[in-house]
């Protein structure tokens, strides 16, 4: 997202106004971004994470690229009941509602399948399963159900194929996705949404984690060829919490350049020619469109 622009890029001015949004993990990446697009379409906007330092830091930059005000933080961890449910209660104490729950804490290390250990297994199942369900329920119970509305949106992962080197986070992010659907299901009497966005590689801080040979090739499995902008991701996070976003009940939403399509580099080796394009199969009687 660019600069220091009070409004967004591509939604009209007060698209959230009075709404009351609540974004965990939103003191880097994705989280952050998400944060102050929906400070921008007029959202009060909490970030929350286990960090004070770090969601500090945060506010700071929202408020000095978004306005001064509109965005305020809370340290929790989203893996204990009883944090999740304070966290919650925090909003509801300082805005008097929450309206947007944003589940974008989660997180995963890489590793093959075969070393896993159990404590690294349970360790990504509570922090993306469980610290998702905890939020969820708590949001609705203490917040949703009493207002009759609301939305949940719930981050996962792309792709949906296989995810070599990260088992368990794909098995959590796919549990998440289902949960999701279910969710759905049985709080859509009550006036609430749940939806999900499964992104794919994101140009963010929270890469530079992984070995420099991962990265390098994040691009060159996406067919788009280049790796998501925070922008793209923070867009369809505030069209789902629209009033379009009821439409997306139960859906995921994949956003990840046709990755999920593929499951190598584009194009594969050996496919181009001596000039490095990608060859077309002649046919009889074809002609271009256009």
């Amino acid at each position: 997202m660019s600069g220091a622009s009070t409004t967004s890029e591509i939604f009209a001015r007060g698209l959230l106004s009075g709404r009351v949004a609540l974004v965990t993990g939103g003191g880097t990446g994705l989280g952050k971004a998400t944060a102050a697009e929906l400070v921008r379409c007029g959202a009060a906007v909490t970030i929350a994470g286990r960090r004070a330092e770090v969601l500090q830091q945060a506010v700071a930059e929202i408020h000095a690229t978004v306005g001064e005000g509109a965005a305020d933080w809370i340290a929790g961890d989203v893996r204990e009941q009883h944090d999740a449910s304070r966290v919650v209660e925090a909003v509801l104490q300082r805005h008097g509602r929450l309206d947007l729950l944003v589940n974008n804490a989660g997180g995963q290390y890489f590793t093959p399948a075969e070393l896993i250990t159990a404590k690294g297994w349970r360790a990504v199942w509570r922090l993306n399963v469980e610290g998702t369900l905890n939020m969820a329920e708590a949001a609705f119970e203490q917040a949703m159900r009493p207002a009759g509305n609301g939305t949940i949106v719930n981050v996962t992962l792309s792709p949906h194929h296989g995810m070599p080197g990260m088992a368990h986070s794909g098995a959590a992010r796919a549990t998440v996705e289902a949960l999701t659907r279910e969710l759905a299901l049985r709080w859509s009497d009550a006036g609430v949404t749940v939806a999900a966005v499964a992104p794919g590689p994101f140009d963010t801080e929270v890469m530079e984690k992984y070995p420099q040979t991962v990265r390098a090739g994040m691009a060159r499995i996406v067919p788009l060829q280049r790796m998501g902008s925070v922008a793209e991701h923070a867009w369809l996070v505030a069209l789902l919490a629209s009033p379009l976003g009821h439409a997306f009940n139960g859906s995921t939403v994949t956003l990840d350049g046709a990755r999920d399509n593929w499951a190598g580099p584009w194009p594969p080796p050996g496919l181009t020619d001596d000039s490095g394009a990608v060859p077309t199969e002649e046919r009889k009687g074809s002609r271009p469109i256009g």
